[in-house]
């Protein structure tokens, strides 16, 4: 069962990684006009599955189904504004330190207790963070800004989640969330909106295909292998985004930018480790 999940993650740290280098790729459109199409193309997979198995599209929790949805395009947006002003590698690094906040806010609003040692673990992924805009001259500040406070949001919404529990299908929240980045994206579009042509049109839709599959799989391998196995996979999207990067973009990095992103994941990947133990 452990080969399948790691195969499944690895399917699945692609599929964002592919996502991640589209939206660079189509840096000509506005960010909100990228949100818009990304939610419309996984609509596409989420509408047919709740018609098939006949679930209601309303779901139970709607006040936080709302609330995740609205969090969630507030931080897909300012990761996507991320990457336009920073390495990809380095962005999705920062997007990861979302448990960081997901611990803290989970001591105010869910009452639950941290263990002294994963506060040294997020300690040290933080570290990097603070190497990374410190000591790394070649960052932009726009770009660590946009990444740190999407993955505060992503910080909130792993908290609302929680909230929801079992009371809603897991495909209803992705669906409120995609509806609603559709909508928000959408409004907030129009005035900068660029009518796509020829293989734009496809690489548009694709970013839903990616981002539907890419979760699809990470769930898959979650469901398949014991979690302080598999969880720790999903930061190859931090390699694979690195490579391709350099590959196509010509992004660089510094030896700073290296260890910071390093004592992210290492941070992280121990965290992940000792709270399942």
């Amino acid at each position: 069962m452990l080969k399948k999940a790691i195969q499944y993650m690895v399917i699945s740290a692609l599929a964002f990684t592919f996502l991640n280098v589209f939206v660079k790729t189509l840096s000509n459109f506005s960010v909100y006009q990228i949100v818009f199409f990304r939610s419309i193309g996984s609509l596409f997979f989420t509408f047919p599955f709740l018609i098939k198995n006949k679930i209601s599209f309303l779901g139970n929790k709607k006040g936080l189904l709302i609330l995740r949805s609205v969090f969630g395009v507030t931080s897909m947006t300012l990761f996507f504004l991320s990457i336009r002003y920073i390495a990809m590698g380095t962005a999705v690094s920062i997007r990861y330190i979302a448990p960081i906040f997901a611990a803290f806010f989970a001591l105010f609003f869910l009452k639950e207790k941290v263990r002294f040692i994963q506060w040294v673990f997020f300690a040290i992924a933080f570290l990097g963070v603070v190497i990374l805009k410190g000591f790394d001259n070649n960052m932009q500040v726009e770009g660590i800004i946009y990444a740190l406070v999407s993955a505060l949001f992503s910080g909130l919404i792993f908290i609302i989640i929680r909230k929801i529990g079992n009371q809603d299908h897991p495909v209803v929240v992705v669906n409120y969330f995609m509806i609603i980045s559709a909508v928000i994206g959408g409004l907030l579009a129009v005035s900068s909106w660029k009518n796509p042509v020829g293989l734009e049109w496809l690489i548009l839709m694709s970013l839903g295909v990616f981002g539907y599959f890419a979760q699809l799989y990470m769930t898959k391998a979650m469901q398949v292998g014991e979690t302080n196995q598999v969880a720790p996979l999903k930061y190859l999207e931090v390699i694979f985004t690195m490579i391709i990067g350099l590959i196509w973009f010509g992004e660089t990095y510094t030896i700073w930018s290296l260890i910071g992103i390093l004592l992210i994941v290492l941070g992280l990947t121990l965290n992940v480790v000792t709270k399942r133990k």
